[in-house]
């Protein structure tokens, strides 16, 4: 659907609008001691080491789900209590579920047990202390060229002792595992693997075993197993040098409005933020959808600062055949009309209609995010801004990447300071207003 040369899009996949095949589910182990942090990290898991005031397992989780993720298997042993209630906690909306070890069962005994779990043929194997930003749909893409029972997502290092090496023949098939010394320069083993668990979990495995010794490194001759090379960030907090490390790697700037330009992308959540919201209820019709005042004056200042402007929006009212989405897309082309007719402009529309809160592109899960990334690639949620008026889009932008702007119209009770808002204004109006002082300052 076109609207004065804009679209509108949608989270779900159109008719004819072609999605690529991704991974949609991911096992994490997540049952380690952590016994090299003992010193820096007393009684947690590796995965619940804090980074900048969050566990690292927090970054884990967003980044697979940026690359597509939607489901998540948690494998989890040592004081698995706090990683559950941690998940429960802060990650309310996550589609998971937990494979629990009653006593350790190794790496592999680990991801068979969460394989009878999954509900996919192929899964996303990762560590829940190791973040290795991989493209996962390359990955996908290799994986099921070669028809692959699993591929090893492989990370070039130079100058290493801490790790062996992974040798690949010309058609990237495995050719040898080297043991842990000093090398120049080599492939590791990154933790992260694309995993096909019918085939796996055909093998006659015991149920207490290593995945590397005695799955891969067994195997590796005669099964179809291959390598992936990606030279992408990647980060183990194994040891409390590269703990002391990861704090400043994954350490944000503070956000500062002098620094927005038209690289920057403003992402808004539409009722009360840029219209009245009706309490308890849902905008059903263009008769009912009234602007805030000032709200078309400051979109008009956003259009000049920033590259893009999207709303991102839960339209649950839809799910509930309260109203159609023939009416929300009346309500839509009116709204653009007057923004643009003031010198406002809107680049794009994402709603999920869902119900269901677990749904991967409801807020606070980030997929309308994702799929603004993945139809706009020049993106960068490091630089974009979420303003919204609840703290689901606070949480959606944390979620995401972003940098969370809260809008105090009408919960203005939230509290602040708080984790998950950066900024703090009263209205969209005065947003912008800071925005233009900024500008002069």
């Amino acid at each position: 659907m076109s609207i004065s040369g804009r679209k509108i899009f949608y989270p779900q996949p159109l008719k004819g609008r072609k999605r690529i095949m991704q991974i949609k589910e991911a096992i994490i182990l997540a049952g380690g001691f952590g016994t090299r942090l003992k010193e820096a990290v007393p009684d947690l898991p590796k995965c619940m080491a804090p980074v900048n005031g969050r566990p690292f397992l927090f970054y884990v989780i967003n980044y697979l789900r940026s690359e597509g993720i939607e489901r998540f298997i948690f494998s989890l042993g040592y004081k698995h209590e706090l990683i559950e209630t941690y998940l429960n906690t802060e990650f309310p909306t996550l589609d998971f579920q937990c494979s629990i070890e009653k006593e350790p069962l190794g790496t592999g005994g680990a991801i068979l047990a969460s394989c009878y779990k999954a509900s996919e043929q192929t899964v996303l194997v990762a560590n829940g202390d190791t973040l290795f930003k991989v493209n996962v749909r390359k990955a996908l893409i290799e994986h099921n060229k070669h028809h692959s029972d699993c591929t090893l997502l492989l990370k070039p290092m130079e100058n290493f002792d801490r790790y062996g090496v992974v040798d690949l023949d010309d058609n990237d098939s495995i050719k040898s595992f080297k043991e842990k010394q000093f090398y120049k320069s080599g492939l590791i083993n990154g933790g992260v693997y694309v995993l096909n668990t019918e085939q796996f979990l055909a093998e006659e495995l015991p149920s207490k075993f290593s995945f590397e010794k005695d799955y891969l490194e067994k195997y590796f001759d005669t099964r179809k197993i291959y390598g992936s090379v990606q030279d992408e960030y990647f980060i183990d907090i194994g040891i409390p040098e590269d703990y002391s490390r990861v704090q400043q790697e994954l350490k944000r700037p503070e956000l500062d409005l002098k620094n927005i330009d038209k690289e920057w992308t403003l992402f808004l959540d539409r009722d009360g933020v840029i219209n009245y919201e009706k309490k308890d209820d849902y905008i059903r019709n263009w008769q009912e959808f009234k602007f805030y005042e000032g709200v078309t004056g400051a979109l008009k200042t956003f259009a000049k600062k920033f590259g893009k402007i999207f709303i991102v929006s839960n339209q649950r009212g839809i799910g509930k055949n309260l109203m159609t989405e023939e009416d929300l897309a009346a309500i839509h082309k009116n709204m653009q009309r007057e923004i643009e007719s003031t010198g406002g402009r809107i680049d794009g529309i994402y709603y999920c209609t869902a119900v269901d809160p677990k749904n991967f592109y409801r807020k606070p899960n980030p997929g309308m995010a994702f799929s603004a990334k993945e139809d706009f690639p020049e993106i960068d949620l490091s630089r974009s801004i979420i303003a919204g008026n609840k703290p689901s889009d606070m949480l959606f932008g944390k979620n995401a990447g972003m940098y969370p702007v809260f809008i105090a119209s009408t919960h203005p009770e939230t509290p602040f300071p708080h984790p998950n808002i950066d900024l703090r204004f009263n209205s969209l109006t005065d947003f912008a207003k800071a925005c233009l002082s900024a500008d002069r300052l």
